[in-house]
C-alpha cells in the first residue's frame, strides 16, 4: 500500500454514522476532510448500524445525510448490534470495526472532531497502535476505603494475562491517574481493523460481564470502552502516542465534542474550517435542520460563545465552561 520506499502507506479514515446527532457530525468531519487534506488517498469510510433487536428505532442515516456523505467520496458500510446497541451506544465503535475492510490499515475518529490539516502527512506506524491522549482522569473512580489505581488496573491486565509493568508512567507518581495507561477514545489506529475489533469486543464483554473483583463497585458506563482500550492496544504491542502524532488533537484533527464547546475554547483554525467547509447551500440546507448547527454556526451565535472566553486563560475545568454558555442561554446539543 506504499508507492516508494519514503512513502506514507495509504489508510482508511473509519467513524460512525447513524440517525441524529453523529450523522450530521459525520457531514461535517467529512466536509473538513475534503477541505483540510484533498489529496487524502485512502478510502472515508462511514460504518452504520442496523436495525434490529438491540434498537428501538431505525438508526440507519436519513436519506439526505446519506447523499452528502456519498457526495464527499465517503462508502457507507453496514454493521449488526450483536453485543451493544442503544443501550450501550458507544459499543458502536467497537462492533462496528468489524465490517471494515480486513488487513487495511484504519484510522478511527469519532464524528465530533474536525480535520483542520493534512491528516495523510502523519508519520503512523500501524504496526504500533495508540489512542488519543486528550483525556481526563475519568476512571476509575476511587472510593475511601476501595482499591487504588495500581490494584484496579493490574488486575485488569492479570486479567487478560497482559504484563502491567511496562505499561507505567514511571515518571508520574504512584497513585497518580497519569501513571497509568488511559486513552480517550476519540481516536485510535492499528493494522487492522477487525483483528483490533474482535479484541476490543472480547476485552469489552469480558469486562461488563466478568470482571475482577477491583471492578465491582466501578461504572462502567459510559466508561466502558476507554477501560478496555489500553488494553488492547498494549496486547497488540502498542503504547502512548509519540510527539510525529501531535497533530492530532492538534494542528491536523480537533475533537471539539459539542458545538458549544468548539466555539468557547477551539483554535481559530478549527472555526474557520468549520465555517467555511459547510458553508455551501447543497450542505446548509441539510445541515440547519440540526438546531446546534443552525443556531450557533448559521445563525452566528458562536460567535457570541467565542466572545465569552480568553483562549489563552480557559477555565480549567470543563464543567465552568459549560455553565457559562448554559446561563447565556446557548447551550445547544
Amino acid at each position: 500500500m506504499t508507492t516508494g520506499k519514503s512513502a506514507k502507506p495509504a489508510f482508511n479514515l473509519l467513524c460512525v454514522g447513524q440517525a441524529g446527532r453523529l450523522g450530521y457530525e459525520a457531514v461535517v468531519l467529512a466536509a473538513s476532510l475534503r477541505a483540510s487534506d484533498p489529496d487524502f488517498p485512502g478510502r472515508l469510510i462511514v460504518l452504520e448500524p442496523q436495525p434490529g433487536p438491540r434498537w428501538t428505532g431505525d438508526p440507519r442515516l436519513a436519506a439526505p445525510i446519506r447523499a452528502l456523505l456519498e457526495g464527499f467520496g465517503a462508502e457507507i458500510r453496514p454493521f449488526e448490534n450483536r453485543a451493544f446497541g442503544e443501550s450501550y451506544p458507544y459499543g458502536n465503535k467497537i462492533e462496528g470495526l468489524l465490517a471494515a475492510p480486513e488487513g487495511e490499515p484504519f484510522l478511527f475518529l469519532d464524528t465530533d472532531t474536525l480535520v483542520t490539516g493534512a491528516l495523510s502527512g502523519l508519520p503512523f506506524d500501524f504496526d504500533r497502535p495508540s489512542a488519543s491522549m486528550r483525556r481526563e482522569g475519568t476512571w476509575p473512580v476511587i472510593e475511601l476505603y476501595g482499591p487504588g489505581y495500581g490494584e484496579i488496573w493490574k488486575s485488569l491486565y492479570d486479567r487478560f494475562g497482559l504484563d502491567y509493568a511496562p505499561t507505567l508512567d514511571l515518571g508520574q507518581p504512584d497513585e497518580y491517574w497519569q501513571r497509568y495507561l488511559y486513552f480517550n477514545a476519540g481516536w485510535f489506529f492499528y493494522r487492522c481493523p477487525r483483528a483490533f475489533g474482535q479484541r476490543f469486543l472480547d476485552y469489552a464483554l469480558t469486562i461488563r460481564d466478568d470482571g475482577p473483583e477491583a471492578l465491582v463497585c466501578q461504572p462502567l458506563d459510559p466508561w466502558l470502552d476507554q477501560v478496555a482500550l489500553p488494553l488492547v492496544i498494549h496486547s497488540f504491542g502498542g503504547g502512548r502516542p509519540g510527539p510525529e502524532l501531535a497533530g492530532l488533537d492538534g494542528d491536523v484533527t480537533c475533537h471539539y465534542r459539542l458545538f458549544p464547546l468548539l466555539y468557547a475554547r477551539e483554535s481559530d483554525r478549527a472555526v474557520a474550517v468549520l465555517e467555511e467547509a459547510i458553508a455551501p447551500n447543497p450542505i446548509k440546507k441539510v445541515l440547519k435542520e440540526y438546531e446546534p448547527l443552525k443556531k450557533i454556526v448559521y445563525q452566528q451565535k458562536g460567535a457570541k460563545i467565542r466572545a465569552m472566553f480568553d483562549r489563552g486563560d480557559l477555565p480549567r475545568r470543563e464543567q465552568v465552561i459549560r455553565n457559562t454558555i448554559k446561563r447565556a442561554g446557548l447551550w445547544l446539543r
